[in-house]
C-alpha cells in the first residue's frame, strides 16, 4: 500500500519508533518514496512516524530542493550526542499542514546514525540544518512541534487544531482512520517484520 502523510491528531505521531535492525530493499523503497512524499509536499524532511511507519529513521534535504542530492540525508537510528546554544524560530509541519510556530531549539548539533549504504556517519550540523535534524527526531520520538509551545502559543492556533481534530474523528466514525488497538497491532506487526 502507497505510504500518505499522516496528519494530526493521529496517534502515531506520539509513537516512539523503535530501531531498525537491518536495511534491506524494503527499507530502500520505503526511503525513496519517503523523499518523494516529502518532496511532493514542498517539505524539507520526513520521518518514518508520520507515514505510519514504527521505525527510526528520517530522510532530509536540508535545501529543500529537488535534485540537490549532495543536500540528502537518511537518518537510520539517529541519537544527538551533543547541542550547542537555543534560538527560537519558525517552524512548520507536513503532519500541521499551513501551521507555523515558533520553536525553541539547539544552535548547533552532533548527530550519530547509520546512512542508507549501513556506514555509521556522524555529522554536524547548525542552524537551519541543526533545526530540521531536530524536528524529524523530535517526530521519531513521539514528540510534534506543538508539544513545544507554551499554552499561550498554543491559543494561537487552537482553532486550526480544533478543525483537524474534528477532521480526524470525522474519517474514524466514517472507517477510514482505523481504531487505536488496529493501530498498534499494524505497528507490531511491522516491528516484528524488520527484526
Amino acid at each position: 500500500m502507497p505510504l500518505a502523510i499522516i496528519r494530526y491528531p493521529h496517534p502515531i505521531l506520539r509513537y516512539k519508533t523503535k530501531p531498525i535492525n537491518k536495511i534491506n530493499q524494503n527499507i530502500r523503497d520505503i526511503v525513496e518514496e519517503m523523499f518523494e512524499l516529502m518532496y511532493t509536499a514542498d517539505g524539507v524532511g520526513l520521518a518514518a512516524s508520520q507515514v505510519g511507519l514504527p521505525y527510526r529513521l528520517c530522510v532530509l534535504n536540508i535545501s529543500g530542493k529537488r535534485g540537490n542530492t549532495e543536500d540528502e540525508f537518511v537518518l537510520i537510528n539517529p541519537v544527538i550526542k551533543r547541542r550547542k546554544g537555543r534560538i527560537e524560530d519558525t517552524e512548520g509541519c507536513l503532519s500541521f499542514p499551513d501551521i507555523h510556530v515558533p520553536v525553541i531549539r539547539s544552535t548547533e548539533i552532533e548527530i550519530e546514525s547509520i546512512a542508507l549504504s549501513g556506514v555509521s556517519q556522524n555529522l554536524k550540523w547548525k542552524a537551519f540544518p541543526a533545526r530540521a535534524a531536530q524536528h524529524e527526531i523530535d517526530h521519531l520520538n513521539g514528540v510534534t512541534m506543538i508539544d513545544r509551545l507554551n499554552e499561550t502559543e498554543l491559543l494561537t492556533i487552537s482553532d486550526e487544531l480544533d478543525a483537524m481534530e474534528t477532521e480526524f474523528n470525522s474519517n474514524r466514525r466514517l472507517g477510514f482512520i482505523p481504531t487505536d488497538e488496529e493501530i498498534m497491532k499494524q505497528l507490531e506487526k511491522l516491528e516484528t517484520e524488520q527484526r
